[in-house]
């Protein structure tokens, strides 16, 4: 069972939270939980860090944001045990998580689940903080933001778990988010490989990399409402979503529709490099040191060679890492011989998702139309098989998500 931010936000929810977990308990369950920090704790902890220094050591960033969990796990279990249940919190670097040095966004390698199965077995309910770890050198690790979602999807794979249940602040999956459109619907199941996408390209349900690795270690997980009165049907019968593969979709025997989801990002920067030489390898030049960097790139478009053997290459990066980028290129501006860099943070990616895309065409189409009916200017397109994005200006986000929820007919009646 993992538990996020708004669950967590005060002593109240946290005794709610409490409660859900002693049922499941109750119920004949083994229970593990992963708890994230209190809503709003770790972006209060992150301007901390830039307050201190705005070009931080993300090693030292990690000591400071990984406590917000530290605290709430503690909590739980303190809460669990004034309920009569015997818990105990484990923390990362004590079971251990352990994970690789690439600070505040590490990525999982394996965990010690030996002692915290002996612990479950004997009764006791785990409490382990998301979003942390710990390198082979022993130094405290952070796995990005909305880490707590793969803690959680990695401790069911590593013991086993029948179920990974994510109770969050909405009640399951909607084909987009219902604060912007109100006939938004709640998807019953969702494929991992769509829940992927959704999840990469802005839908919060869950981090991008807690869908990869429920789909790479086939852990079922289920996103369902923490927000539930006492007396509520337990999570074994909830209408939450299930995210499951395409052969178990297909057991269910179910007409795969053509478009599943929109999703929203606002969290994009643009990035223009201009007069780029245009000559072999000079790409290379540009997102090698991005990469060194840790610096996810997503929509790149190199635009064809002008007369003079140049071009301009734009490309999105994670708002985030905006400033971290532009130093970097800047310090790489003889190597790679652009000219100048323009950058524009006020963008938004909006992104069509469904595995229908697979067998349909026209679906790019309809987008395209759609947005130019309403003037809309896109600025950038990206596609995968089933995911048609585009970069657009970020005050047209709502309006553009709204007119392509009519368009692909996603509307409840």
């Amino acid at each position: 069972m993992k538990f996020g931010g708004t669950s967590m936000a005060g002593s109240e929810r946290i005794r709610r939270v409490a409660n859900i977990v002693r049922r499941q308990q109750a119920a004949g369950h083994e229970v593990a939980v992963v708890v994230s920090a209190m809503a709003g704790e770790t972006d209060r902890l992150v301007n901390f860090c830039r307050e201190a220094n705005p070009l931080y050591d993300p090693a030292e960033y990690d000591v400071v944001v990984a406590s917000g969990e530290q605290v709430t796990s503690g909590l739980l279990a303190l809460t669990l045990q004034a309920l009569g249940c015997k818990a105990r919190s484990w923390l990362g670097w004590q079971l251990p998580i352990h994970t690789d040095d690439a600070h505040a966004k590490a990525r999982i390698g394996s965990i010690d689940s030996e002692a915290l199965l002996a612990s479950m077995a004997a009764g006791e309910i785990a409490v382990i903080p998301g979003f942390q770890g710990v390198t082979d050198g022993g130094r405290v690790t952070t796995l990005g933001r909305g880490g707590s979602d793969t803690s959680a999807v990695a401790v069911a794979a590593a013991i086993g778990a029948d179920r990974c249940d994510i109770y969050t602040d909405v009640d399951g999956v909607y084909t987009t988010d219902p604060r912007i459109v109100a006939k938004a619907r709640k998807l019953k199941y969702v494929t991992y490989e769509e829940m992927l996408e959704l999840a990469s390209v802005g839908s919060k349900v869950l981090q991008t990399r807690s869908v990869s690795l429920a789909m790479k270690e086939g852990v079922r997980v289920q996103v369902l409402s923490s927000f539930i009165d006492d007396d509520a049907t337990p999570a074994d019968e909830i209408p939450g979503t299930m995210i499951v593969s395409d052969e178990e979709l297909e057991g269910l025997d179910m007409e795969s529709q053509l478009i599943t989801g929109i999703a929203a990002d606002k969290n994009e920067a643009k990035v223009i490099l201009t007069r780029v030489p245009d000559r072999p390898g000079a790409v290379a030049t540009i997102f090698g040191p991005l990469a060194a960097a840790n610096i996810n790139v997503d929509m790149i478009i190199q635009n064809v060679g002008r007369d003079k053997g140049e071009t301009d290459v734009t490309f999105t990066v994670p708002s985030a890492d905006l400033l971290r980028a532009q130093t970097l290129l800047e310090a790489q501006k003889e190597a790679i011989g652009f000219n100048r860099i323009i950058t524009d943070a006020k963008v938004a990616k909006i992104s069509v998702v469904g595995v229908g895309m697979k067998s349909h065409a026209g679906v790019a189409a309809t987008m395209f139309r759609a947005m130019a009916d309403r003037g809309i200017n896109i600025q950038a397109i990206s596609t995968s098989e089933i995911k048609v994005s585009v970069l657009i200006d970020e005050d047209e986000t709502e309006l553009a998500v709204r007119v392509l929820h009519t368009a692909y007919e996603l509307d409840a009646e």
